[in-house]
């Protein structure tokens, strides 16, 4: 899309002059490691920011995927389970941290699927990327759709409790706009699916 300017005339930009606005106005003096915990380190960064030196948190996620799961009748399995950071019980699609960084995710997504669910997946298909948290974390989550569902086991860690749901793409949805589903890769996964195979 065209952009114009008040008198109607397209706006003449300069590629150089966008270059340069997307120069990072940071420069990283140094890093830190303050906490390392089993799927995080917390880091405090020294920068010069627009000038003004600063201290940055800064906590590094090896990476995750996650998998929406529609059944032949064309619902979605989700997951019930608490989650202690909110101290509450959450609705969300299936997912996983990678066992390595350099798993590749795919296989991350299809085993977190039958360890959370209980089914396979004939056709595993990527569906979109996300970063969760840009202000402070570099967690990246490849989603991946997944169809022709074959039964098989939960394979639940020790201190997991997950309930399986089946769903209507349509009241997952609703939930969204209800404000309770606020899991954000859930959202997003959940809404580009909508937005790309409804009907």
């Amino acid at each position: 899309m065209k952009e114009m300017n008040q008198s109607g005339k397209e706006n003449q930009s300069n590629p150089k002059d966008q270059n340069q606005e997307m120069d990072p106005p940071v420069v990283r003096l140094g890093r830190t490691l303050k906490y390392q915990g089993t799927i995080l380190k917390i880091y405090e960064d020294e920068v010069m920011a627009n000038g003004h030196p600063c201290r940055w948190d800064f906590i590094h996620h090896d990476g995750a995927a996650a998998v929406i799961p529609v059944t032949d009748e064309g619902k979605i399995l989700m997951v019930r389970q608490y989650r202690n950071a909110l101290d509450r019980y959450t609705l969300e699609i299936p997912a996983g941290k990678l066992d390595d960084p350099k798993e590749p995710t795919l296989d991350c997504a299809a085993r977190e699927l039958e360890e959370e669910t209980g089914f396979t997946a004939d056709n595993m298909e990527f569906l979109l990327s996300v970063n969760t948290t840009v202000a402070f974390c570099d967690e990246h989550i490849d989603i991946y759709l997944a169809r022709d569902l074959k039964p098989s086991h939960q394979h639940l860690d020790e201190d997991e409790v997950i309930q399986v749901e089946s769903w209507e793409l349509a009241d997952l949805e609703e939930l969204i706009f209800q404000g309770r589903i606020s899991d954000s890769k859930t959202i997003a996964a959940i809404l580009a699916y909508a937005r790309k195979y409804r009907g």
